[in-house]
């Protein structure tokens, strides 16, 4: 008895191992792949937008565009069609950034320094925690709880600041966005290493919300002092 139960559970334990790691593996090689692909596009959808010098739809079209794809990205994400909308939500969230990065450019002071650190400093920041959270192989669903709260509070103190004018509340919901993105995209990269996130087009719209909000919300903090 000893004999036939103890072999297969040491048989099944290492082939367990490598199959979760090559599934781990596969999963973060597509996500930053697709999520290369979807920056692009995005950077497209805002260089046509300002190119045109198109407006920006403002908030309540944002709002319902951005959930309203989101949802449905939800819900076709072991499809094909998964693909179709996250480029339609990141390609729509990009449009949306056009006029934000117009504004900036005309209207603040050094504008395109703003626009040129709030770049770089995103990047820095995305390549950073990735790595470490991909080096480290310190998985970060710790984490999971405090960011969904922080990121519902930090929504909804940002949706009263904007209706009720209010930009010293503004300025604060742009820190807590910072650090919350940051956080995020360690969490994200942690659960795609673990196996905790193994599709990839659900994975890719986490880390592409992280590093727009991120941008934006530099962009915010940074143009702030010379924002007219």
């Amino acid at each position: 008895m000893d004999r036939y139960s103890g072999t297969p559970q040491v048989r099944t334990q290492t082939i367990e191992a490598p199959a979760s790691a090559l599934l781990a593996n596969r999963v973060l090689k597509n996500t930053y792949l697709l999520l290369a692909a979807t920056l692009g596009f995005s950077a497209v959808t805002a260089g046509l937008a300002m190119a045109f010098n198109l407006p920006h739809p403002g908030m309540i079209i944002t709002l319902v565009g951005y959930f309203g794809l989101l949802f449905a990205v939800h819900k076709t994400a072991n499809s094909a069609m998964g693909l179709l909308f996250v480029f339609a939500l990141t390609g729509f969230m990009g449009y949306t950034l056009g006029p934000i990065i117009s504004a900036y450019l005309q209207f603040v002071p050094n504008g395109h320094n703003v626009v040129l650190n709030a770049f770089a400093i995103t990047a820095i920041t995305f390549v950073g925690l990735s790595a470490y959270a991909v080096r480290s192989g310190k998985r970060f669903s710790f984490m999971g709880g405090f960011l969904f709260v922080g990121i519902i509070a930090a929504f909804l103190l940002g949706l009263a600041a904007f209706f009720f004018e209010l930009s010293g509340l503004a300025l604060a919901v742009s820190a807590m966005f910072v650090l919350l993105m940051s956080g995020l995209i360690l969490y994200q990269t942690g659960e795609i290493i673990h196996g905790g996130e193994t599709n990839y087009i659900l994975a890719t719209v986490t880390l592409y919300v992280s590093i727009f909000n991120l941008f934006t919300s530099l962009l915010h903090l940074l143009g702030f002092a010379g924002e007219d």
